[in-house]
């Protein structure tokens, strides 16, 4: 299949052609489709797709944007959604026996930002079983493939999404990140995986009524994945509350790529992983430092006696005015060791991908992203993570979108 015809264009690129009348949102629709039917029975990363209700929400949007009514960017693009978020009519199993036939009747607030930006939804993605695992080999429905080599996990608990992102099967999609959840499967797959900070995307309408955990609930943040950050950018706008109206470029994130700002990169010494991680991250922070930005050596509280949940408010509170006195943002691997095959996995347990380097950051709440900074020793995608301080996402965007820019670009063949 020819995957350059539209698979792998940006958000941006994709609704400047359907404005223009060079492609329709059913065109875009039914290249994903075709993509999905054929190489999902590989990879396994949707557990619904929705074939007739995208083809004819397409025709709608369509329509709409002939008539002048064009909503925005997200206006007749493909997305998927986590298999965590409720949809109305539409089974939301989270990879998990007992909820199989779960249909619920009524949408998860994401999903009703996703339908009210006019995005077209043509599946739900297969994870982890009730997001307990950083690997997407455990589920009712089957282990998650990597698209770059399918004897690999693709990470989690987002890992459908995240394999389905990469493979051109959608233009991106709408997750969770307890500890992770969606930075972890984005660096596996070689994508773009971000969580704003913590309140800022509701997560209301996971699995609602369902009995959940109020430390999960403390820690949980809506995760997004595309292919590149101006893209993220696209699907914050759509999706976030603004509740403070202080909040730098909230009626548009995409105004913080033109800032022109010098940010103070602080670079994490502390962080754990193996040696072929450390040599990844410091040639691609060598690279880097040829940009505008200014590098300096910071640490950060990784030691688990730092997170208390009793304490966690506090902590937050405390988080910006002692990490971020002297720096603007964080730099350190996503990963702590490269992508373990789905064998191995099976073996060392649900973590077999650690948490260690993201898991700060959903303890205090801050914004942070995923981005592919290269490839291992495997030939297997790694990530980049830059963390902000707590409010700061126009930063975390600007800078990534900067770096990425000068990052090689990977697709799976």
């Amino acid at each position: 299949m020819e995957k350059e015809k539209y698979g792998y264009m940006s958000i941006l690129e994709a609704s400047e052609k359907i404005r223009q009348g060079m492609v329709t949102p059913v065109a875009l629709v039914s290249e994903c489709l075709a993509r999905i039917a054929q190489l999902n029975p590989a990879l396994n990363a949707f557990i619904t797709v929705l074939s007739e209700e995208a083809l004819k929400q397409a025709a709608v949007a369509e329509a709409e944007i002939k008539k002048g009514q064009w909503r925005g960017p997200l206006h007749g693009i493909p997305v998927a959604v986590k298999d965590f978020y409720d949809t109305t009519g539409i089974r939301t199993t989270a990879g998990f026996v007992h909820f199989k036939d779960r249909v619920p009747a009524k949408d998860a607030v994401m999903v009703e930002k996703l339908k009210a930006a006019g995005a077209i939804l043509v599946g739900k993605t297969n994870m982890h079983e009730l997001g307990m695992g950083t690997t997407s080999v455990i589920s009712y429905f089957g282990s998650v493939h990597n698209p770059w080599n399918g004897a690999y996990v693709a990470g989690g608990s987002s890992g459908g999404s995240a394999a389905a992102v990469a493979a051109g099967l959608c233009y991106a999609t709408v997750d969770t990140d307890a500890v992770g959840s969606c930075r972890l499967p984005a660096s596996c797959c070689g994508v773009t995986g971000f969580k704003a900070t913590y309140g800022l995307l509701s997560g209301q309408g996971i699995l609602a009524g369902e009995r959940t955990d109020d430390t999960i609930l403390k820690l949980a943040h809506v995760g997004i994945t595309t292919r590149w950050v101006t893209d993220t950018a696209i699907l914050l706008n759509a999706l976030a509350d603004h509740p403070n109206p202080k909040r730098e470029y909230k009626d548009d994130y995409r105004l913080a790529f033109a800032s022109g700002k010098k940010y103070r990169m602080g670079v994490v010494r502390n962080f754990e992983s193996t040696a072929d991680v450390r040599d990844l991250f410091y040639a691609t922070v060598e690279g880097l430092k040829e940009s505008k930005h200014i590098f300096t050596e910071t640490d950060v509280p990784f030691a688990s006696a730092v997170f208390d949940i009793r304490t966690i408010d506090a902590d937050r509170e405390k988080i910006n005015a002692t990490l971020f006195k002297e720096i603007d943002l964080l730099l350190l691997p996503t990963t702590t060791d490269l992508t373990p095959t789905i064998d191995v996995a099976q073996k060392l347990g649900p973590q077999a991908v650690s948490p260690n380097n993201t898991f700060f950051a959903n303890y205090f709440g801050l914004p942070a992203i995923s981005i592919p900074c290269g490839m291992d020793k495997n030939n297997m995608p790694l990530g980049l993570q830059l963390v902000g301080r707590a409010g700061d996402e126009g930063a975390v965007l600007d800078a990534a979108k900067d770096f990425q820019e000068k990052l090689p670009v990977m697709h799976p063949s």
